[in-house]
């Protein structure tokens, strides 16, 4: 501070409003002019007084002037105006830029104390051999570090958002399933005879109860990430408020945005809806079998039906459910049992006892493979383990449990068909040329969990699960 500014801010200390002020309105002079007897008033305030008045008197002491236009008081007009300038300064100057104990700026920041403090705090007992910031590098300094305690929330939150838009686009495939569902099941009751149409009402029923459902719980789960998000979009916008705030505002309420933050737990990623899609195969797989007993006709039924909900996304199905092949690359929406690394798909049903077969054409393709997976397998990674294949690819055929170690398949003939046995209670999956009735391979092992009908195919040549003739029965 210069010589000039601190003797002109002395004598301001000096003088009070009252040695400043006008005797006739009570205000701090305005243009002051001096009378002979030493008065002062504000020159329009003097000439109201006298206005309409015979002889011109000091209204204070009442000593008539020498003269009626009197000289203005210049340095009581420098004083007052000086003095009206710094009370409006401090007027409009913040209290929190002041030190509360010695009404000093605040220009520094006790690192120890982690509050803001004037110089004559840091020479005190309270603030002895403690640490102190420029005020403006302190804050700069605390900003960076909320900002980074910010950072986790930040991305949680984007975590949300995509949750979220998982979800819609979820909401959005139920719709387009639920419609595509229920045209197949239209044009397959369209094929039998009229008297089936109380048999379509129940199904479509169905599907229209189990979309509600599945809609419901969407909506759940959309409403439940909308308060998780809006509680973190607060917390985030109440620090971000902290961070655009003053030097000295944002120090004083560090602490509390600090712990506002660390407080504020970090919600476990959202997780994906495990059976949230229309389970398809459920309304369409063995139609025609389903409603046998009512038709008392010849029907057609298939003993393993794909499921959709688990097909690689360049994996294209039947209207049916009985073929795969390769195609154009579709957008569903992410979905945990759906594959992503393998161009795979897998059956509806899943088997923990009993003997089950089916048969696959496999025609002329170049490259496939059939088998049976473990159902706690997560169908996202590199290798399946619980994966058991026969695998026919440049040429040879191979037995495939352990992808390091496939073992090569003497086949003397080509395969058009595949024949794929379990039979859980004796430990076995067998697969064989049902053309030749010729064995293939077999595994033997202890099964512990749910297996289920895998299909691989990386070309657009289909696999078709062929139908049973309906002379097999089926036992409950």
């Amino acid at each position: 501070m210069s010589t000039g500014a601190k003797s002109n801010r002395e004598k301001m200390a000096s003088v009070s409003e009252e040695d400043l002020t006008c005797p006739v309105c009570r205000d701090v002079f305005k243009d002051p002019v001096v009378l002979s007897c030493s008065h002062s008033f504000c020159r329009d305030c003097l000439q109201r007084w006298w206005r309409g008045k015979l002889v011109k008197q000091c209204p204070v002491c009442k000593e008539k002037p020498l003269m009626s236009d009197p000289p203005r008081n210049l340095a009581l007009k420098n004083l007052c105006e000086s003095f009206v300038l710094q009370r409006d300064q401090s007027a409009s100057a913040s209290p929190e830029a002041l030190c509360s104990l010695h009404g000093e700026e605040l220009k520094l920041f006790c690192l120890d104390h982690q509050q803001p403090v004037c110089v004559v705090c840091r020479d005190s007992k309270t603030h002895n051999n403690h640490r102190f910031r420029p005020i403006d590098e302190a804050a700069q300094d605390l900003k960076e570090e909320l900002q980074k305690s910010l950072k986790p929330l930040q991305e949680k939150l984007k975590v949300f958002e995509q949750a979220e838009g998982n979800c819609d686009q979820t909401a959005k495939h139920i719709k387009v399933q639920a419609r595509h569902t229920e045209k197949q099941i239209k044009e397959q009751f369209k094929k039998l005879h009229w008297f089936l149409q109380e048999e379509e009402d129940a199904r479509i029923s169905a599907l229209r109860e189990e979309e509600e459902q599945k809609s419901q719980m969407m909506k759940k789960k959309t409403k439940a990430l909308n308060r998780d998000m809006e509680a973190l979009s607060n917390a985030i916008r109440a620090t971000e408020e902290e961070l655009r705030a003053e030097d000295v505002s944002f120090l004083q309420n560090y602490k509390a945005a600090v712990k506002r933050v660390q407080q504020r737990p970090l919600l476990e990623d959202p997780q994906l809806v495990s059976g949230a899609l229309i389970d398809v195969a459920k309304h369409l797989g063995n139609l025609s079998f389903n409603i046998w007993n009512k038709m008392k006709e010849t029907v057609s039924y298939t003993p393993v039906i794909l499921d959709p909900n688990s097909a690689h996304p360049e994996l294209l199905l039947s209207e049916d459910l009985t073929t795969v092949r390769r195609g154009r690359t579709q957008t569903p929406p992410e979905n945990p049992q759906r594959f992503d690394s393998y161009l795979a798909v897998l059956g509806s049903e899943g088997f923990d006892s009993g003997t089950h077969s089916w048969d696959v054409e496999v025609g002329d393709s170049p490259v496939w493979a059939v088998g049976m997976l473990a159902d706690a397998v997560r169908r996202n990674l590199e290798t399946l383990p619980g994966l058991f294949r026969i695998v026919f690819c440049d040429g040879d055929y191979t037995a495939d449990s352990d992808p390091d170690q496939p073992a090569a398949l003497q086949v003397k003939k080509k395969l058009q068909r595949i024949r794929v046995k379990l039979d859980w209670n004796r430990r076995k999956l067998s697969f064989s040329d049902p053309d030749t009735d010729t064995h293939i391979h077999t595994f033997t092992h202890t099964f512990t969990q749910r297996m289920f009908p895998y299909f691989n195919t990386v070309t657009s040549h289909p696999l078709k699960i062929l139908q049973t003739p309906l002379s097999v029965t089926t036992e409950r």
